[in-house]
Formats: C-alpha cells, structure tokens, sequence
C-alpha cells in the first residue's frame, strides 16, 4: 500500500485529498466607483485561499467572479473539477444570480462565506467604499432564500477574517467533506459471511453505494488464503518486529500463534493493495482447524495495524460499523470497534469494549498482544489486541438502519474514567455519560443502532452534525 509519513510508529494510508472548489466574488458595479475596493477584496480572497491549502485539502480556486456571465464561467471549471464541497465567499454584495449557477451544476454540498476584514468597522473614519468591504452579510440572506427556491441546501459561516472561531466552524465543514469524499471514493471489502443469527448487523451492500456512494467489493476467504499461502519467512519475520515495536507481548503469547498471526497480517496488506481497499469487514466459521478457520482466527494483529494506518477494519461482518470506524479515522477521532459489556452501578459507568480488531492511536498506553486459547463465540485460536482508550472525552457513533432501508447516525457522547478492567483480550472501556447507566443504556439501544458501533476521542457531535449535513442523514444524539 502506498503510505506518507508514519504517524507514531505505522504509516497511514494515502487516499484522494478532499477537493475543495472556492469562489469569491463581489458586485463589479462598484470598482469603478471605488478604486481601491477590488483589490482589498482580492487580498482577502487570497487569504482565505490561504487558510485552506493549510487544510491538508485540494484547493479548486477559480478566482473571483464580478457578474453573472463570470459566475457562470466559474461553475463550468467547479462541475469539470468535481470537487466535495464548494465555498463561495461574499466579499461584499453581490446577486444570488452570480453564485446559483455554481451550486446548481455542481452538485456539490455548498458552503458560504462571510467573513468581514477585521472585528469591526471604524465608524469615524469609513466612506462608503470601506464599508463595503464590511458588506459581505448583505447579501447572504439573498443567497439562502434563492436557493431554498432553487432546491439547493447550503450552510454558511459568518465572522471577520482572522476570526479563530469561525475557522474552528469552517474546519468541521471540511472534515465532513473529507468524509463525504470517503464514501464517494470509498472501496469496501466484505470478506466471508453473515455471523450467523445477527440480524442487526445485515447490510445490503447496494444501499451503500445508493446512500453513501463507492463500492462494496465481495470477497472470499480464499482471496486471503492465497495471499496467506504467499507470504515468505522473511516477511512473516518482518512483521513481528514491526508487531514487537508497537505492542508489548503478554506472556501468555505462543510464538507460533504469534507467527502465524503476522503472516496473515502481510496478506492483509495484500489484500487491500489488489482490491484498493478504504474499509474491511469480515467473518469466516471455519471447522475443526481447516485452513479457512485458521486465516479467520489470525486476523486481528493484522487488522489492527490496517485500522490504526486508517483503513479500518472491523470483524463480525459489520458493514457498517466498519463504515462508522471510517467517519472517526477521518474526523481525527480513531474509531474502535465496540459493544456493551457490562454495567457499573456502583460506579455509574458503561463498560464497554470488544475483541478483534482495535484502533491502536486511542490506546491509554502501548497495546497489548494476549494469546487466546478461545475466541468467546467464535471458532479458532491466537493473539488478540487488549488495551484501555484513553482516558478523557470520547464519543460513540454507529450507522443505524431504518426499517425502510435508510441510513442514520447515532452518537453519544461521554468520558472514559479510570477503574478496574478486565484482563481477557479485548479493547475495554469505562464510559461516564453523566446519567444512570441502565437509562442511558435502554435510550441507546432504543435509537436504532446496531449491538456495534465506533468508539472514538474527543467531543465530536458538533462534527458528526457537519458530517450528517454533507451526507443528507438523520443524525440522533443519546
């Protein structure tokens, strides 16, 4: 797999950049009668470009647009350009008949701009022309009332130039675009079959494609046994001094489980690599110690190491939950795979947590590699990952399904608290959500989520708003 620089000891994943189209305009009527305006205007412009090449995003600038017939010219190089969000900055007044054209054949979600020089004007000194330059609010609720009409959504951002806490609001809509962009881009292995019985967790894969955009891409067991069957010493090798620099080994880890773990974690990257994977999902039965049931049961080293390079992995055949962990990698929060464990009433916390594979970035501490004589409901035998999430802020998000097939996200959003753990090889956490547990637990449950979900750092619903927005989906906060 191609990678850029490591962060902390893994390389992440390199995928398409998130696309943003800008376009900045005012009314040309007024540079003749003010000199000086265009070019303040321009200055600002380029600032704000500025900002966003700082984004870590591709940024589509087509310039700034003074009529119509210049507007319509812009919204011919943002259509060619397909870009995942479109920003339009309202330097000052200017027609809804200048911006509409952009939105509409684009078919990108749009963004408005108005972001004034500084805090304020400088009432004693300013004319006409500098006020103008302040004047970038005139014309947004003409922007929205035009395009309510002409069925276009947007959502705008108001500030002055330097303003941190508009930038903080302009990020979480370029995240969301990021993860819009995810989807539309996105590849997404399903590998093996249904856990049998968890009618929660079935997923049609066109609903995918249909909602979210991307592909789903089904995969055998035996498109991994063959890769598996591949792997030389030497690699399997490689891959367990890479396994012993990013966990410690617990003792109760066999070698040659150890060894047969890292081989099929180098066949795992194969995988990925043939089939240009952004997502896994997987399960496999397997019986009495055939090859499929060997590969099935050594999959979480390598798992792990995909998630925590940003390609999330998740196990139990959970479509969407891998697609769930994919949303928090790309906000910045990690993303493990989680369900319920247990309740603590004398503490007032949800324990929670699961086996397989584990978000490593989110780890209180190095990672854990436990040798397993039993996976609890499932067949096979090896290592597993164990560790605490950090400890501090996290949020839960899961990727619903409606009876009538649409898509929701659910999240939470709580504190993970320090107290006694459990030692059995699995990702476990002690989540404070400031309420009874059984209550929280029975409104969690009754908001439509699967028995799996993501778990990732940080406080993240004001993003997964964004994120909801972008992607035209009902969003519900426990």
């Amino acid at each position: 797999m191609r990678s850029d620089d490591s962060a902390g000891d893994l390389p992440r994943a390199v995928g398409r950049r998130t696309r943003i189209g800008l376009v900045a305009g005012g009314l040309g009527a007024y540079w003749p009668q003010f000199p000086s305006l265009l070019p303040q205007l321009q200055a600002s412009a380029r600032r704000v470009s500025e900002r966003f090449a700082s984004m870590d995003c591709e940024v589509v600038d087509v310039g700034f647009i003074s009529d119509a017939q210049e507007g319509a010219a812009a919204a011919e190089k943002l259509r060619v350009a397909d870009c995942d969000l479109i920003v339009g900055f309202l330097t000052t007044y200017m027609t809804a008949s200048m911006l509409v054209p952009v939105a509409q054949r684009s078919g990108s979600p749009v963004l408005l701009l108005n972001l004034q020089p500084t805090e304020s004007m400088d009432h004693a000194t300013f004319d006409t022309g500098a006020w103008l330059a302040y004047c970038g609010a005139c014309p947004l609720p003409e922007m929205a009332n035009a395009f309510e009409r002409c069925g276009i959504e947007f959502r705008s951002v108001s500030g002055y130039l330097e303003d941190e806490r508009a930038w903080a609001r302009i990020g979480r809509w370029i995240r969301a675009a990021g993860v819009r962009a995810a989807f539309r881009h996105g590849r997404h292995g399903l590998l093996g079959h249904l856990y049998p019985g968890m009618m929660d967790v079935v997923t049609d894969p066109t609903l995918v494609s249909a909602q979210l955009g991307g592909h789903v891409e089904i995969l055998e067991i035996d498109d991994l046994r063959v890769r598996v069957e591949k792997v030389t010493p030497a690699e399997t090798s490689e891959r367990m001094e890479l396994a012993r620099e990013v966990f410690v080994l617990d003792d109760s880890v066999v070698e040659d489980d150890f060894r047969w773990g890292a081989t099929v974690s180098v066949a795992l990257d194969r995988l990925v690599s043939d089939f240009d994977l952004t997502t896994l999902a997987y399960y496999h039965r397997g019986l009495d110690g055939e090859a499929h049931e060997r590969v099935a049961a050594g999959m979480i080293l390598g798992a792990s190491l995909l998630t925590a390079r940003g390609i999330p992995a998740a196990g139990e055949y959970e479509l969407r939950t891998s697609l769930a962990m994919l949303v928090m990698d790309k906000l910045g929060a990690g993303g493990s795979f989680t369900e319920l464990q247990a309740l603590n009433f004398h503490d007032n916390v949800v324990e929670m947590g699961h086996d397989g594979p584990a978000h490593l970035a989110i780890s209180s501490a190095k990672p854990l590699l436990r040798g397993l004589g039993v996976y609890h409901g499932k067949r096979g035998w090896g290592v597993s990952v164990e560790f605490d999430v950090r400890q501090g802020p996290v949020t839960l998000c899961g990727l619903g399904q409606r009876r009538d097939g649409t898509f929701h996200l659910i999240a939470s959003e709580g504190t993970v608290v320090p107290g006694p753990l459990l030692q059995i090889g699995n990702t476990t956490s002690r989540v404070d959500f400031g309420r009874d547990p059984g209550e929280w637990t029975d409104e969690w449950s009754a908001s439509g989520v699967a028995h799996h979900w993501a778990l990732g750092t940080g406080h993240r619903v004001k993003d997964l708003e964004a994120v909801a927005g972008l992607l035209n989906l009902d969003l519900t906060v426990v």
